[in-house]
């Protein structure tokens, strides 16, 4: 079921990560949750940008062409699938290393899952001010981080202390794919593919 197991996740995080190991819903469920879940930042990134503005210090709110804000959003929701199937991969491609054998099914239901609280996290755009977002921004990680520590050691039924360098792996593969998609970012815009602003 499409976010059926998203309230659980929120409350009581290790039982309803036994209870995704259990079910393995398959692909196509954690398919469409992520394709669900992540909408919500391109979509409030693009409301935030073109309807509210953006404030950086004491000036007017800066605010994007609809065009523009589209085609980003666009990019943005493209990038975020990419990242979770491409941390998929990495989780399972490391799994023997730390004598785990999962399918890929339970690998992007891990991404799938752990990903969610940084994507709803994103609601905070409708609030653009820099010291809010950061805040948001932060909590969102922390509470996606937790839960790949805790559901690392039970999708992957491994024991507790290899379950978190297993995570801490993954932690830093991460990290790797977060930069590549800014660097990405940077050169497109670098090419002629930039924001561009409403004056």
């Amino acid at each position: 079921m499409i976010l059926g197991h998203l309230f659980g996740l929120y409350t009581h995080p290790k039982k309803e990560w036994h209870n995704i190991d259990e079910q393995h819903e398959g692909v196509q469920s954690s398919l469409s949750h992520i394709l669900l879940v992540a909408l919500l930042p391109p979509i409030f990134a693009y409301i935030s940008s073109v309807f509210i503005g953006w404030r950086v210090g004491a000036v007017d709110p800066i605010h994007l062409t609809p065009a523009s804000a589209l085609g980003m959003s666009v990019a943005m929701y493209v990038a975020l699938i990419g990242g979770v199937f491409a941390l998929a991969y990495l989780t399972y491609w490391m799994s023997h290393t730390f004598g785990s054998t999962p399918t890929y099914t339970q690998a992007l239901e891990l991404a799938a899952y752990t990903a969610t609280p940084l994507f709803m996290v994103s609601i905070a755009a409708l609030y653009p001010q820099l010291w809010f977002l950061m805040i948001a921004g932060l909590v969102g990680i922390t509470y996606s981080v937790y839960l790949l520590y805790t559901g690392v050691p039970i999708l992957m039924h491994i024991p507790e202390e290899r379950g978190f360098i297993y995570a801490s792996s993954i932690v830093t593969c991460g990290l790797v794919l977060l930069v590549s998609i800014i660097a990405g970012s940077v050169i497109l815009w670098n090419v002629g593919l930039g924001p561009q602003f409403m004056h």
